[in-house]
């Protein structure tokens, strides 16, 4: 491996203990990847600022950081959205304990850094330079800036592009390499998408459909036909922040996007009217809205004043909004634009909330007053009923739900309960092993010689940590996964990669912190998602076994890892007599 010689420098702490650590886990990074080469990066963006998200092992693992003075940043930085809008938090009603004393110590933190706390989950969307290589942690942002612009970055994970920010290089592999960035799926569209909210059902529609024996190493990456000519930045951005919550990190685009290179696709997809109409069923109110959140991502200045001509057309007849029932959240960037041109002030006469620095995903809500929520973003929709606030949430087009916010009446009767259906069970390969099994596979540079035994728990199915891995208990708990209801704690825990956010490593490392991670670690796939706890705090980590763990053991076996001279033996020590 060609090791920069900034970056080995910083490796032997000739820059502080925080540029050590760092290139750290650039360099463990690179060695699972199988990077040769390092990368020099112009610009990054990190995620996991709220105290929702990042929990108490970002701020442990930020308290960490302190008192180091060379401790900054190498490469310009920004950062994602904060929880609340500190100007705001009457209106907000936040009932969490010290969560604005939180708030103001994270962004601190980071400050500290020399990160500039735009406090933007669209950084695409502010006057950043879009172009070079990147290395961005928010999903919905890595997503747009790859299909739609020429900068490029892998989907990062919260610690790994605060690392990349901290030493200015990266590990040269996925999508920096042009081989890699090639479709997997074709999916055809035969039906009219005329506002902003189609194109979010149709990126989170194509999510939907990914089946488990497809390879999907850089995650779903779609081609998609039969698109209008003209698509607005609202749609494009509608589009790929809805197919970033599985995993997706570029798409191609017919009229939209440069044309895709030549492929063969995986699988084939058409999406038609029955198809989005059918999805707009699923999601419409089916009890009481309790209220109405716009920008999710933050809401662009095009999405503002959509909503603000929705508005407006109510107001001239004589309506207003009662209890502030509709929420627009906004960068400060785009705040600002709008406050200028007074589209803001035709909502805040409406009776509208208008929040900047924040988003409807990494805010909690006072249940006491909101228990369903309606949005006009399937993002929205995808982390709100996770685990973060666990709210019953419809999605309908931008009108729809201004209408909502004027009329509570639209949606009267009971609330819904969230998951009071069965959900779909995640599509699975998994099928009970008997045989003997021992195999080789890797670890990372910065680990040595361990050796760890205990039971397995196993799945095929990627783990999603935001959201669907309680923080607390480190039970999973996703509807419809195999594991659902299952603690991950003082396991061997194995599984293909951690999807969803990016702020994953933080989940993890909060439970690792308290004594709820796993023993150790196995990765099928590599995974920025998983491999950044593992590598800072210890956690016996393996990957890139000739035979798929994910397949060959079973959850219940006793297994016993080892690490010597590099190599990770894992062998079956005994099998599980439970079968499914």
């Amino acid at each position: 491996m060609d090791i920069p010689a900034s970056l080995s420098a910083m490796l032997a702490g000739e820059q502080g203990p925080t540029k050590q650590k760092a290139a750290r886990l650039v360099i463990d990074l690179a060695s699972t990847a199988g990077a040769n080469e390092f990368v020099s990066c112009a610009h990054a963006h990190v995620s996991g600022v709220s105290p929702l998200t990042g929990g108490h092992g970002l701020r442990r693992f930020l308290a960490d950081l302190a008192g180091d003075d060379l401790g900054i940043v190498e490469i310009p930085t920004t950062l994602n959205s904060a929880g609340c809008d500190k100007e705001k938090m009457e209106d907000m009603d936040i009932e969490v304990e010290d969560f604005l004393k939180h708030q103001f110590e994270i962004v601190h933190a980071y400050s500290e850094l020399g990160i500039d706390a735009t406090l933007s989950c669209t950084p695409y969307d502010r006057n950043v330079e879009n172009k070079g290589i990147g290395s961005w942690a928010e999903s919905n942002a890595v997503a747009f800036s790859n299909s739609y612009t020429s900068l490029i970055t892998n989907r990062e994970s919260g610690l790994s592009a605060l690392a990349t920010a901290l030493t200015g290089w990266a590990p040269k592999w996925g999508l920096h390499l042009e081989e890699n960035r090639i479709p997997n799926i074709h999916v055809e569209v035969k039906c009219e998408l005329e506002h902003i909210a189609d194109w979010s059902v149709l990126g989170d529609w194509i999510g939907k459909q990914i089946q488990p024996d497809w390879e999907l190493p850089w995650g779903m990456m779609p081609h998609i036909t039969g698109l209008p000519n003209y698509v607005s930045f609202e749609q494009k951005k509608a589009l790929t922040a809805a197919a970033a919550n599985y995993g997706c990190p570029m798409l191609w685009a017919d009229g939209v996007s440069p044309e895709p290179p030549e492929y063969e696709p995986q699988g084939k997809l058409t999406f038609e009217t029955e198809s989005l109409m059918q999805r707009y069923d699923d999601l419409a109110p089916t009890g009481q809205v309790d209220l109405v959140v716009i920008g999710c991502p933050q809401a662009s200045v095009g999405e503002v004043r959509a909503t603000a001509a929705a508005v407006r057309t109510r107001m001239e007849l004589g309506q207003k909004i009662p209890n502030q029932r509709l929420w627009v959240f906004t960068s400060g960037h785009n705040h600002q634009l709008l406050e200028q041109e007074g589209t803001l002030d035709i909502l805040e006469e409406a009776g509208a909330l208008i929040l900047k620095d924040t988003c409807p995903e990494v805010t909690p809500y006072n249940r006491t007053r909101y228990n369903h929520l309606l949005t006009n973003s399937l993002k929205a929709e995808h982390y709100l009923t996770s685990g973060l606030n666990r709210m019953p949430t419809s999605v309908m087009r931008i009108e729809d739900c201004v209408a909502h916010a004027f009329n509570p009446e639209i949606s009267a009767g009971e609330r819904p309960i969230l998951h009071a259906k069965a959900a779909k069970p995640l599509s699975t390969n998994k099928v009970y092993k008997g045989d003997d099994f021992t195999d080789q596979g890797g670890s990372l540079p910065s680990q040595t010689d361990w050796s760890v035994q205990g039971k397995a728990l196993v799945t095929d199915v990627p783990i999603t940590y935001l959201g669907y891995v309680n923080r607390d208990t480190g039970v999973i708990e996703e509807p419809g996964h195999p594991l659902d209801g299952i603690a991950i704690s003082d396991t061997i825990l194995i599984y293909p990669k951690g999807s969803g956010s990016t702020v994953a490593p933080f989940i993890l490392m909060g439970l690792i912190y308290t004594g709820k991670g796993p023993r150790a670690i196995v990765n099928r796939d590599v995974c920025p998602l998983t491999l950044p706890a593992a590598s800072l705090l210890n956690v016996p980590y393996a990957h890139g076994f000739e035979q798929d763990p994910c397949l060959e053991i079973n959850s219940g076996d006793e297994v016993e890892m080892s690490l010597n001279n590099g190599i990770v033996r894992l062998h079956v020590v005994n099998r599980t007599t439970a079968t499914p």
